[in-house]
């Protein structure tokens, strides 16, 4: 009893004190988030003003604001404050510190994996030991399997708005069997529409199992972590226990046996961990309600009476007679069962991620990455994942990104992505896709979660090459001053053979020699004498009207590619053609004339 009592005692305290921390905490954000939460599942503790009103379908907890257990751990703590954690191998301490093997690994699996893809959120395990002890007990003691998931279901009350809040059925009873109303589910008790957006594969059996501690406890880790906490920080700590469940008095147990396992805690067999009593709604493990008196002693066997053993017994005495002492008859005492232990697992060795085996990438493409301008490298940067022993690992998160000042992409237009190394521990990047821009640049490959060098590998992109251009058909180009040329000119490019698309031709209209540019006659508009112009997916180029100028003669049009691809066209210009002035006709006069003009009568 008075451990009971002393355990209740302390409750109190520690709550006093931790609300005011967390209270503290909490107030001094401005985060949307960090709005106090209303009331407590129970009812009878609030984080905040009286005039709030919990929400009734238990948005904004994993739990649904579900019962959870509030016994506080014991007074003897496994270390005194200040003595850094110890690491968990097989010993013995207090009961309370005892965590089931599946249950421990579960936790630390969990930690060593966030940690590996979110090393911002400094997510703990004790923290998750700590939610996993007044959720269910760690898995009602560890009653597991040897795949984790436990030994029956572990569900939550109905959330009929009966004492808790309501919330109607979202999985179809898939998860908690229940078709009407929705349950919290697993030893880490999430409600089903919960577990729809955050619930895990962890232990790779193709399936995500609330009921599954490895699922479990990586889907919580997760939860705690979103919205980009940091939970080496005290306030980002507060707000993601009291995400889980919106109590007040939720997050003082919490934060207590957190900070009780961080002193120190061990490993037990599955199914030997000590199961918690008090609940916040007042029942107890399995649901099953509590005694009414929960502070009476329990009853033991009755032992032998004074009449038993020989004695006398007093007994009434009636007058004018002797004493009649009667004697209740005996009722046999029960046989006591000998207490069943259960079966005792092995210890399961904690799981290590595959990021902290990899003890080098090998380089496993070889030859030049090279590819011309706007087309796919025929070849993938890859590397293989090997442990220590040259060995390859399996399930390592390898990146890929680019560094350079070309404009070269992989799929999808992105410069990073993140490749699974598979069964033979080998990763390849995704396809590169050049630019339009030509020059040098480096892939890097880098093992997620690991500090290690990464692996360079360097690519070049060069211009698209014709070794030959020739005119397609036209008649010879000629025009006169100041008009234009009329015949189109269109080139087509090759390179070994093959139509060349995307070449890069330059046009100069040149002197007479075809060796620079001409300063005077024929060019294209506005004065302009040189153009780059690309191919087409056929590999041709249409050249633009081109004007003759006003000084007659002869030029040359000098068209080249990257590849040697070289051809010359003549240009004639002309100057006009000069027209004969007509002859004038003869003028009459008064002399010399054939006929003379009749004189006027006298």
């Amino acid at each position: 009893m008075s451990a009971h009592l002393g355990r209740r005692l302390r409750k109190g305290a520690t709550s006093g004190a931790v609300v005011a921390a967390a209270v503290a905490a909490l107030a001094a954000s401005q985060a949307p988030e960090m709005t106090p939460p209303p009331t407590d599942n129970a009812g009878g503790d609030r984080a905040i003003g009286a005039g709030d009103a919990a929400p009734p379908s238990g948005d904004g907890s994993a739990t649904g604001n579900s019962p959870y257990y509030t016994e506080l751990p014991p007074l003897n703590t496994p270390n005194k404050p200040g003595v850094p954690p110890v690491k968990l191998p097989v010993i013995t301490g207090p009961a309370q510190a005892g965590i089931p093997a599946s249950v421990l690994a579960a936790y630390q699996r969990a930690e060593q994996s966030i940690r590996s893809t979110a090393p911002g959120c400094n997510l703990p395990w004790q923290l998750l030991a700590g939610i996993g002890k007044v959720e269910s007990g760690q898995a009602r003691g560890g009653q597991v399997d040897a795949n984790g998931t436990t030994l029956s279901p572990i569900l939550g009350p109905v959330l009929n708005g009966v004492g808790f809040a309501n919330i109607s059925d979202t999985d179809d009873g898939a998860f908690d069997g229940d078709r009407t109303h929705d349950r919290a589910v697993g030893p880490m008790q999430f409600i089903p529409s919960t577990w729809a957006t955050w619930g895990q594969d962890a232990n790779s059996d193709g399936k995500k199992d609330p009921n599954n501690i490895y699922d479990a406890a990586q889907a919580a880790g997760l939860y705690l972590c979103a919205n980009d906490r940091n939970l080496a920080l005290q306030a980002d700590l507060d707000r993601a226990i009291l995400s889980y469940n919106r109590s007040t008095e939720y997050l003082n147990t919490v934060m207590s046996w957190f900070e009780y396992y961080q002193r120190g805690t061990h490993q037990v067999p599955d199914g030997t961990g000590v199961l918690p009593v008090d609940r916040s709604d007042g029942r107890g493990q399995d649901n099953r309600p509590l005694p009414t008196s929960p502070l009476s002693p329990a009853p033991t066997t009755p032992g032998p009476k004074p009449s038993e053993t020989g004695g006398p017994k007093p007994g009434p005495t009636k007058p004018g007679g002797p004493s009649d002492v009667t004697t209740p008859p005996t009722k046999p005492t029960p046989p006591v069962k000998p207490p069943v232990t259960p079966p005792t697992k092995p210890p399961v060795p904690p799981v290590v991620p595959p990021a902290v085996k990899v003890a080098r990438l090998a380089v496993v493409s070889s030859g030049p990455l090279t590819a011309t301008t706007e087309s796919a490298f025929t070849k993938a940067p890859t590397v293989a994942a090997l442990d220590a022993a040259g060995a390859p690992v399996t399930g390592v998160s390898i990146r890929f990104e680019i560094t350079g000042t070309t404009d070269t992409r992989f799929s999808g237009g992105v410069t990073t992505a993140t490749v699974t190394t598979g069964s033979a521990g080998i990763a390849a990047a995704p396809t590169l896709r050049a630019g339009e821009k030509t020059g040098s640049f480096t892939v890097r490959a880098t093992v997620v979660g690991r500090g290690m060098d990464a692996t360079v590998f360097t690519a070049t992109v060069t211009e698209r090459q014709a070794d030959a251009l020739a005119r397609v058909g036209g008649d010879p180009l000629s025009a006169t001053t100041g008009t234009t040329f009329g015949q189109s000119v269109q080139v087509k490019a090759t390179d070994k053979g093959a139509l060349a698309p995307g070449v890069l031709v330059t046009a100069v209209i040149a002197d007479s020699t075809g060796t620079k540019e001409s300063v005077d006659g024929p060019s294209f508009k506005d004065g302009v004498r040189t153009l780059v112009l690309k191919t087409d997916e056929n590999g041709l180029i249409s050249l633009p009207a081109i004007l003759a100028g006003d000084k007659a003669g002869a030029y040359v049009l000098r068209l080249t590619a990257p590849g040697g691809g070289v051809t010359e066209i003549k240009l004639t210009v002309d100057a006009p053609t000069a027209t004969p002035s007509p002859t004038p006709e003869p003028t009459s006069s008064g002399t010399g004339s054939p006929e003379a003009s009749p004189s006027p009568s006298a």
